[in-house]
């Protein structure tokens, strides 16, 4: 049975008249998103503590820790090489508006500039420009607002406000540059259909075509083709195993072939051959236990089929396409409900997941951002002991496997026919 978290935070973070429906919410959406107070005291670590590495290749090391803890926060890669963590909810279950910079070069964080609006369950989309675009999120209510961030100067400034507020909708950002918002929940916690464009080059947001569904605690990809693959998620009454896919030339959404299992809280990655991987996430079956199913989506038929199962089933994890091709899977919560330090790699070659080594903490809710050194950065979430955390650690990909090549063989000289001179009479 899963791990139920502290419903005081829930109370504070929405309003009162509504906590029923935000019951319903937690159970369906986000399981085990809010937790219990601990009552441990965080303090910062700079030793560099490894992971043993699992036969089968990598590792996990310690890096600098967090100046805040939190958990479901935004990360985002600047085209610097830093990695921008933002927002999201801190020890005390408030949300946040400390941003804090993560240096690869040195394997410290540095303060940033504060949002303008504490937030979390926010999105955080890098923008051509260099900037990061922050939109919408939960404080006290759904968040309308969008703030932008400047790497040049580390400082946050409003821009155009959404539409409709909203919080656990996703974005994606377009091939001309515009950043496409979908679904989520609104400040009355009603799942929305609706859709929204941000302009960078005017600050602003223009309504486009609704999902044929709403749907939060979905997956947006872009696609190379240009479209945008909407796929599963949760409404207010059940989770889905419906997708499609948005057209930014037309503006319009069309529904696409369904999953065969429908789930939420999952992830979605891109694959190099243009296929998307969906994996694991909450079960559509009641009562939505971690699945450890898998599935691609094939844009050229529209269709998804099953691929290798994880070897554990998890949702609330994160997923990060290694510059080898391969997907990373790490963490979240396991069958149980608890925080899995487990990781394990998805070979699109052969369609099968393999152990690789675990997290030296156990963690849900964080983030994992692939760094330009081909490292992975996961940081915050859930511990094991369901405390905010404020730790940070690198995973390092185990080296390829070298191409087997043949033993050179000496190939004989051959050897002159002998002449046979003819026997004098």
């Amino acid at each position: 049975m899963k791990t139920r978290r502290s419903q005081t935070t829930i109370t504070n973070l929405r309003w009162g008249a509504f906590v029923f429906i935000l019951l319903i919410l937690v159970i369906q959406v986000m399981p085990r998103a809010f937790g219990q107070r601990g009552q441990r005291v965080i303090s910062k670590s700079t030793s560099s503590v490894k992971a043993p590495s699992h036969p089968n290749g990598g590792s996990w090391a310690v890096t600098d820790s967090l100046s805040t803890a939190r958990y479901l926060h935004t990360a985002t890669l600047l085209p610097n090489g830093m990695a921008l963590v933002a927002g999201g909810l801190d020890s005390n279950f408030n949300a946040s508006a400390s941003a804090e910079l993560y240096d690869p070069a040195s394997g410290t964080w540095t303060a940033t500039g504060s949002l303008n609006s504490a937030r979390t369950n926010h999105t955080a989309t890098q923008l051509p420009n260099g900037k990061v675009l922050v939109a919408g999120g939960l404080s006290n209510g759904a968040l309308p607002s969008a703030e932008l961030y400047d790497p040049a100067t580390g400082t946050w400034t409003v821009t155009g406000s959404l539409n409709t507020a909203r919080e656990s909708h996703t974005t994606a950002l377009l091939s001309n540059g515009m950043v496409l918002v979908a679904g989520g929940y609104d400040s009355m916690t009603h799942v929305l259909a609706s859709a929204e464009l941000y302009d960078p080059v005017s600050g602003s947001w223009t309504l486009t075509g609704s999902l044929n569904n709403g749907r939060s605690a979905n997956t947006s990809t872009l696609l190379h083709d240009g479209m945008v693959l909407v796929a599963a998620g949760s409404t207010n009454s059940g989770i889905l195993a419906s997708a499609e896919l948005y057209d930014p030339v037309s503006g319009s959404w069309t529904l696409t072939g369904s999953l065969n299992n429908g789930r939420s809280a999952n992830t979605s990655t891109l694959l190099h051959d243009g296929k998307v991987l969906v994996a694991a996430g909450d079960d559509i079956t009641f009562p939505s236990p971690p699945i450890a199913s898998a599935e691609l989506y094939d844009p050229e038929s529209g269709t998804w089929t099953f691929t290798g199962s994880l070897n554990t089933a998890r949702d609330l994890h994160s997923a990060t396409l290694l510059t080898n091709g391969m997907v990373l899977v790490a963490a979240g919560a396991d069958i149980s409900g608890n925080p899995t330090a487990s990781a394990e790699l998805y070979n699109p070659a052969t369609g099968s997941w393999s152990v690789t080594g675990s997290l030296n903490a156990a963690r849900e809710l964080h983030s994992a951002t692939l760094l330009a050194n081909g490292m992975v950065l996961a940081v915050g979430g859930f511990d094991s002991n369901f405390d905010v955390s404020p730790s940070a650690e690198l995973y390092n990909a185990p080296a390829p496997s070298p191409t087997p090549t043949a033993t050179p063989r000496v190939t004989p000289r051959p050897r002159p026919t002998p002449h046979i001179r003819p026997t004098p009479p």
